[in-house]
This record gives C-alpha cells, sequence and structure tokens, in this order.
C-alpha cells in the first residue's frame, strides 16, 4: 500500500508539516519528535463540536480517530515543563538576536603598561573574540605610551564579556570601559580634570601624580591651602579623565572618590543655595586657585 503522510503542526494557525504513517495506518511518536522535539502527543480539532481532542496514544504509538486519520491538521502536545523550556529558548534567541544588530564601539584600555604594545594588545584581546583595531596611545614628540590605548570587537557580547571583568596584561591589572563620550554620544566635550574627594592631609601633590600615571599621562596636579579634603588632577586625554569619573579608589590606604570638575558657574551655586552673598562671593572665595567643585563631590 501507499504510504500515507498526516499533517502536524506546532500551532493551528502555522504551516502543516507531513508525518509519515506506518504500514498499518498508525503514527510512530518517534516520527513526530524527530521533527519536533520534546513531542509528547497530537491533538486535533473536532469538525463538530469544534473542541480539542487527544490522539490515543499507547506505547509510544499513535493511533488514528476512529481508524481514519482524515485530512486535519494535528497539533503537536508538548509537556508544560518543556513547554516553558522552550518559551525561554525563543526569549533568549530573541535576546542575542537584538544584541547583534548593535553596534560595537571603541573601548578604552587603562592603566596599560608602558612597554606593551599594540601587537601585543591584539594577542591578549583575540582570546576573547575577533578584534577589529588596536592601538596604544603615544606621545607625539617622544613616541612614547601615555599608558592607555583603545580596542574595538567585531562581536558586540564580545565587548559587553571583556567591559565586565578587569584584565592582566603584561604584569599589571587593566580596566577596559566605554569612553563617556560613546556612552553618552550627546553630552559636551568632558574636562580632562578629575575632582579627587576624600584627600588625607599626608597626600602630596607626588603621591597623586604617581599614583594617577598608571592611568595616563599627568599634565597637573592641585591641592590647595589651605587643606580641604580634596584635590584635581589633570590628564593630558579627556577620555581617561572621563573613564575614571564615578570610581573609588585606594591611595596610601584611603578610599577617595572620582567625580567630574565641572565649570564652577554649572555647579557652585547648586552646592551652596544658601551662601551669603550668592555664588558670585563664592567664585571670588576661589578665584585664587580657579579650581571648583564638581557637582558630586562625596
Amino acid at each position: 500500500m501507499s504510504e500515507l503522510y498526516i499533517r502536524v503542526a506546532e500551532d493551528e494557525s502555522e504551516e502543516p508539516m507531513e508525518i509519515p504513517s506506518e504500514d498499518d495506518g498508525t503514527v510512530l511518536l518517534s516520527s513526530v519528535a524527530a521533527q519536533f522535539p520534546g513531542a509528547c502527543g497530537l491533538r486535533y480539532r473536532n469538525p463538530e463540536s469544534q473542541c480539542m481532542r487527544g490522539v490515543r496514544l499507547v506505547e509510544g504509538v499513535l493511533h488514528a480517530p476512529e481508524n481514519d486519520w482524515g485530512n486535519l491538521v494535528y497539533v503537536v502536545n508538548y509537556p508544560k515543563d518543556n513547554k516553558r523550556k522552550m518559551d525561554e529558548i525563543d526569549a533568549a534567541s530573541a535576546v542575542k538576536i537584538k544584541r547583534g544588530f548593535q553596534k560595537t564601539s571603541d573601548l578604552i584600555v587603562l592603566g596599560l603598561p608602558w612597554k606593551t604594545t599594540e601587537q601585543d594588545l591584539k594577542d591578549y584581546f583575540s582570546t576573547f573574540g575577533e578584534v577589529i583595531m588596536v592601538q596604544v596611545k603615544r606621545d607625539a614628540k617622544t613616541g612614547n605610551s601615555k599608558g592607555f590605548g583603545f580596542v574595538r570587537f567585531t562581536d558586540y557580547e564580545t565587548q559587553m564579556k571583556v567591559i565586565a571583568q578587569r584584565h592582566m596584561i603584561d604584569g599589571r591589572w587593566c580596566d577596559c570601559k566605554l569612553p563617556n563620550s560613546k556612552a553618552c554620544p550627546d553630552e559636551p566635550m568632558r574636562s580632562r580634570k578629575i575632582f579627587v574627594g576624600r584627600c588625607t592631609e599626608d597626600m602630596t601633590t607626588d603621591d597623586l601624580r604617581q599614583y594617577f600615571m598608571q592611568y595616563g599621562e599627568v599634565t597637573d596636579v592641585f591641592i590647595p591651602k589651605p587643606f580641604r579634603a580634596f584635590a584635581f588632577v589633570t590628564f593630558a586625554d579627556d577620555q581617561v579623565a572621563q573613564a575614571l569619573c564615578g570610581e573609588d579608589l585606594i591611595i596610601k590606604g584611603v578610599s577617595v572618590h572620582i567625580s567630574n570638575a565641572e565649570p564652577k558657574h554649572n555647579n557652585i551655586h547648586q552646592l551652596f543655595p544658601h551662601f551669603p552673598g550668592g555664588s558670585a562671593s563664592l567664585a571670588a572665595m576661589f578665584d585664587r586657585s580657579q579650581y571648583l567643585f564638581p557637582t558630586s563631590h562625596v
């Protein structure tokens, strides 16, 4: 006798697939599961009552209702737990597909040893995924490394994985971050100066310079006098400064907080709204140094 096929689909609204029956007219559950992994049975809609009916299953064999499969579309049954798992897999796949369309960005690599070359960077980061670009920033006059660089990956998920951890490169721990200009493209260019809060009196300008040089070239360090428990550090590159903002760092055993050193007109009045004489008096008080409190200074 000619081989008989029955029409099976995951859902009534989907296009059915033809599944072969056996010589005796039955259908093996394994034949259904081969096309629909996890299937545990079949059901169909009764043409008269319009209710769903289950197909009889005996020891892995599906039997035709009233000995005739007819021209109906049979819908696959899944165990409840398995169905939930499949839904979760579909959702995860959707997220993965969505991420696949997200573009990667240049990541700033902070704290590079002076000896690290672009080939060293590429060799290290290639262990995470395909690298599109690497760059070690160097002084235009001397050619010496500035202690930081950039890397870009092909895959967005690789980028997120790299950002989520610290990296030991040539014997030194380095951080990989999205520069602020990439994270918030609508923001104006940021300052190269950072505000270092919670300083102690035994911290000198040399201490701060020596510490922050590991992140990039430092052009200036300023500690106000009389001592006010804060300092300012200026980098040659604004991306290094902005990458450090929001960090809590340990200097000489003390936790200091790094924030953006904003222009005075943007923040003095916000910091001291009730200061006698208003912001003009405050500005005059700090004019000697030309360094001002940031908005976030705690």
